[in-house]
């Protein structure tokens, strides 16, 4: 996986993007983790984010992962697609408290077939719950590998083995 940093320190311009319609920070964002993406060496057939709740979709008007995905697709060369969907509501991981971690294996699915590796973004990594949901649907959509990039990570030890 690939981040820009912790929570402590880059929560402020995650926040800025995600709730004060801060458009302009997913290209300054998208610079710095198609670099540290790109330094990894990965063969990309794709990059895809992780998809909001409709209702947080409606009331902002925009997915912040998928601002950022797409412009890390421009600067890496590879297509972006909007892969998956939600299938059913489940509260924010952040607000979850003991709760978080467990969701259910249905939140996500595939809208479209894929081949080959694709990376997975999403804002913020909290328990890797919502990440590791929405790579297994990735996976049943056909991808060969799905490897994760963040904007912040809480832990970075919270996906431990299952990277």
């Amino acid at each position: 996986m690939v981040y820009l940093g912790l929570y402590s320190r880059v929560g402020g311009v995650v926040r800025a993007l995600k709730y004060r319609r801060r458009f302009a920070l997913a290209a300054l964002l998208a610079k710095p983790l198609a670099e540290g993406i790109r330094a990894q060496g990965w063969e990309l057939e794709g990059i895809t984010a992780v998809p909001t709740l409709f209702p947080r979709l409606l009331l902002r008007g925009y997915n912040p992962p998928e601002l950022v995905a797409r412009e890390v697709a421009r600067r890496l060369g590879v297509p972006y697609r909007r892969v998956l969907r939600r299938t059913r509501y489940a509260p924010s991981q952040p607000t979850r408290g003991r709760a978080r971690g467990r969701l259910p294996q249905d939140l996500f699915a595939p809208s479209l077939s894929v081949k080959g590796n694709w990376l997975l973004l999403d804002d913020v990594l909290t328990s890797g719950a919502t990440f590791l949901r929405a790579k297994e649907a990735l996976l049943r959509a056909g991808a060969s590998q799905v490897y994760g990039a963040f904007l912040a990570v809480r832990d970075p030890g919270a996906l431990g083995p299952y990277r």
